[in-house]
């Protein structure tokens, strides 16, 4: 890989070995605009963020600062849920606070790096019959974005994400990946890590391919029907003849696509 396709530097926001975001520098004509990158892979330990470095070198020469977040997979220490969720959190603030970084973030996710952005832009569910959240907070793996440590992000692009957990483990996606990432939570676990059980807080763009046989484009089309009037604004679009991977290629014509979503969601506040 060239040399400028290399991160400027690297944030440490854990203890932990994964606990690292590289930092792409903007372009000469810089957007104004921080693009949190987070990975996919089906949260499984395989798959890094060092396969998005030709994507976060591209987004740079268009002028974004870039963060590609690290965090503990399936298997990993720390990894699972809700530690792979937590790490996240942890990371998008890290990002959020750096102040070399520029305001406004626009977190970027691929997969089931497009949960846990999009994730990471909701807000708590209350499933029907459990009771208030602060009555149930104490169950296992029950965590969510919250005052305490929301990563105010200015917009969410999902990339072809995993923003429908449950359908995803009805349709058995990456061989049952929601399942392993979730092992033997209970059902609000499942509630809470769940997108499309959440209030979405953050505006957002999911992008899908029709042509996506990994993330079908039903996951994004069932995610946006549960979003309601007290949602934050959801656009889902709909690539023709675009795959799951041609939407991290750069090279592809999609590319201009994620541009455009990050900067029409970036562009309110500038």
């Amino acid at each position: 890989m060239p040399a400028a396709a290399r991160p400027a530097r690297t944030i440490r926001y854990a203890a932990t070995g994964t606990g690292v975001v590289d930092v792409w520098e903007p372009g000469p004509v810089p957007a104004g605009v921080t693009v949190a990158l987070v990975h996919g892979g089906f949260w499984r330990a395989a798959y890094d963020r060092h396969h998005l470095e030709p994507l976060a070198a591209a987004l740079a020469r268009d002028g974004f600062a870039v963060a590609s977040l690290e965090y503990p997979r399936i298997g990993m220490p720390g990894g699972g849920w809700p530690g792979t969720g937590t790490s996240v959190l942890d990371g998008l603030a890290a990002v959020r606070a750096d102040p070399d970084l520029p305001g406004p973030v626009v977190a970027v996710g691929h997969s089931a790096g497009g949960h846990l952005v999009t994730w990471a832009g909701s807000s708590a569910p209350v499933p029907a019959g459990s009771g208030s959240m602060t009555e149930k907070s104490a169950s296992a793996g029950d965590i969510s974005p919250s005052a305490a440590h929301f990563p105010r992000l200015t917009g969410v692009v999902s990339l072809a994400g995993v923003v429908d957990l449950g359908l995803a483990a009805r349709l058995g996606l990456g061989s049952g990946a929601a399942q392993e990432l979730m092992g033997d939570a209970d059902a609000l676990a499942w509630a809470t890590a769940d997108p499309a059980r959440c209030r979405l807080a953050t505006p957002a763009v999911l992008l899908s391919g029709d042509a996506d046989e990994d993330v079908p484009h039903v996951v994004s089309q069932s995610y946006r029907a549960t979003r309601t009037a007290e949602d934050a604004p959801c656009e889902v679009r709909l690539l023709p003849g675009v795959g799951h991977m041609d939407l991290v290629d750069p090279g592809h014509p999609v590319f201009a696509e994620l541009v455009r979503a990050v900067h029409d969601l970036a562009s309110p506040l500038r």
